[in-house]
């Protein structure tokens, strides 16, 4: 008996073992067949084509008047955020409807988010950087919706963001400290000789600041956009044998709603850090 265990034991692992070959040989077959079999040029895949700027209502030409799709899908967005916060809370009932609660988890979240990162004092930028989180993490959304546009994933659109952040922080940093917001780039607590070499790095590092807050927003969005487009390309030119690239469609869509939701965190809560070195320079 015990003979017999240790046999049907010792076969277990070659039999995973030769399921998982099978597999990945399946899958290696499949990338293939996409990748070689596929002659349809209507199929072959062109993953950062969704990112193009294009005129919304027809034609070819872009001019500083044309209505873009990145226009039409941000008012889309501020639509959809005056909807949730206006439309949605009118009525202001003591038992909430899912809209009022949603709205209110929203403010919530934001408010307790600046109150803790950057102070009791920093509440009077709530306003700002709750709508910032708001547009945020609608667009992102409305972004997952199948033809939509993405606007977040835009270099232009974060870069705009991230510059509003930054005058902010620095204009607030001015007005309420004056030159003792400079003490921001002066860590006094290090060795004296190391003092103007770590001062060169925090200015170096501040004006970076707005370069990395747009990129790591934009970067990600698009990152995720374009893994999905590939996935969907793989289904569609396999046909028959699209399984494996569909399962990997769900998997990574799912992924993009919780990416979603975690970028318009990151953006935010960054913001209020920098806020919190505006209003609380030293070091």
């Amino acid at each position: 008996m015990a003979s017999n265990t240790e046999q049907t034991a010792g076969q277990t692992p070659k039999g995973t073992k030769g399921i998982g070959f099978a597999l990945i040989a399946a899958a290696i077959l499949l990338f293939v067949v996409g990748l070689v079999g596929t002659k349809d040029p209507a199929l072959s895949i062109h993953p950062m084509d969704q990112f193009e700027i294009k005129p919304a209502f027809g034609g070819k030409e872009l001019s500083i008047f044309t209505v873009t799709n990145s226009a039409v899908w941000n008012f889309l967005a501020v639509l959809a955020v005056l909807a949730l916060m206006v439309v949605g809370t009118r009525g202001r009932a003591i038992i909430p409807s899912r809209v009022q609660s949603i709205a209110e988890m929203a403010y919530g979240f934001v408010y307790k988010m600046v109150e803790d990162v950057a102070g009791k004092d920093a509440l009077g930028f709530f306003p700002y950087v709750f709508t910032l989180f708001l547009f945020i993490v609608v667009t992102n959304f409305l972004g997952l919706i199948p033809t939509s546009f993405t606007p977040t994933a835009q270099i232009a659109v974060t870069a705009v963001l991230a510059m509003g952040v930054f005058l902010t922080v620095t204009l607030v940093g001015f007005a309420k400290n004056g030159t003792g917001f400079l003490g921001l780039f002066w860590v006094s607590s290090a060795p004296l000789p190391l003092r103007p070499v770590l001062a060169v790095i925090e200015i170096i590092s501040y004006f970076v600041r707005p370069v990395s807050h747009s990129i790591r927003l934009a970067g990600n969005v698009m990152a995720g956009h374009a893994v999905l487009k590939v996935f969907a390309g793989f289904a569609g030119a396999l046909g028959a044998f699209s399984v494996l690239p569909i399962m990997g469609v769900v998997a990574i869509y799912a992924l993009e709603v919780l990416v979603s939701f975690i970028q318009a965190y990151v953006f935010t809560i960054l913001t209020c850090v920098y806020l919190k070195d505006a209003l609380h320079p030293s070091h």
